[in-house]
């Protein structure tokens, strides 16, 4: 190559560096409001939350708050039963979800759709007000046990409110849409050709369901299990309402530390172990269930 064709070469590698230059700053420019609104909105109420976690009751740091933590079994408890509680309710989300959204799932598109709505539903009321309103159907004296008394199904009103029982409920009610809209949307991405193929070969339903059909529903049920079992680690109305006190979550501990004892630090501890249980959960899930494929609906 000739001096000159050199001499060419440089001034167009140096105007391509400074046009990628340009273009990243560019690019920079029009995404800085939106880091701006993250690091407002996310980031420094986060940092915010941890700092005040280690600042003791005489306002120097120290580690009271999660030495506490690990020395008190009164947190243990309250540890066990929110995930008892988020435990219970993506298992119950699971035997009820999975079949409604395999039934939507095999029916028309229009019938279906349809039927969305009725799964959509909930979402158009507050969820203050879906909570009361299972208090009015599951109280002594409340529609359930009346007419279950009229029935003849039992003599006397059974406790459905104000324990376990009236919490799972609730909150099955609440999380059940967000495990049927992915799972429902992965049934439905499934090719109908698969389950033609397993036929002509002489699989019987039962076995193509369960060797062709399930398995292929396995990302959208992940992704729908983790989404209600992370939802359910930070509860708290639902709880509160129908539990009567008697089912404590860690979300409801926090209320008290600040409205009971004004303890911002104590607070701010149980907020940061919730945070990273949760990050933990979500990495691990990352890692055990490719959670990038799942959330895509890749099979």
């Amino acid at each position: 190559m000739s001096a000159s064709a050199h001499m060419d070469q440089k001034p167009n590698e140096a105007m391509l560096l400074k046009s990628a230059q340009r273009e990243r700053w560019a690019l920079l420019g029009l995404a800085s409001p939106a880091m701006i609104m993250v690091l407002v909105i996310m980031v420094l109420p986060v940092g915010w939350l941890f700092y005040l976690s280690f600042l003791g009751d005489d306002g120097n740091f120290s580690l009271e708050h999660y030495n506490r933590m690990l020395e008190s079994k009164a947190y243990g408890r309250i540890f066990l039963t929110t995930f008892n509680v988020s435990f219970l309710t993506t298992g119950l989300c699971i035997l009820i979800g999975y079949p409604l959204s395999y039934f939507l799932s095999q029916l028309p598109s229009r019938a279906a759709n349809l039927c969305m709505l009725t799964v959509l539903l909930p979402f158009w009321t507050s969820l203050l007000v879906r909570t009361y309103a299972w208090l009015v159907l599951l109280q002594r004296k409340g529609l359930l046990n009346n007419w279950a008394i009229d029935l003849g199904l039992w003599d006397q009103p059974v406790k459905l409110v104000h324990n376990l029982n009236g919490t799972l409920i609730g909150m099955v009610h609440i999380m059940l849409p967000f495990l049927v809209l992915p799972l429902y949307g992965s049934m439905k991405a499934i090719n109908d050709d698969y389950m033609k193929a397993a036929a002509n070969l002489g699989a019987s339903p039962s076995k193509t369901f369960w060797q062709v059909f399930f398995p292929l529903s396995l990302p959208g049920l992940f992704a729908g299990s983790l989404i209600v079992f992370v939802l359910c680690l930070g509860f708290f109305v639902t709880p509160a309402v129908l539990g009567g006190g008697k089912v404590i979550m860690v979300s409801m501990q926090i209320t008290s530390n600040i409205e009971l004892f004004f303890n911002w630090g104590a607070a701010s501890a149980l907020g940061v172990v919730l945070l990273v249980i949760t990050l933990v959960i979500l990495f691990a899930a990352s890692k055990l269930l490719r959670l990038d494929t799942i959330l895509g609906g890749g099979h």
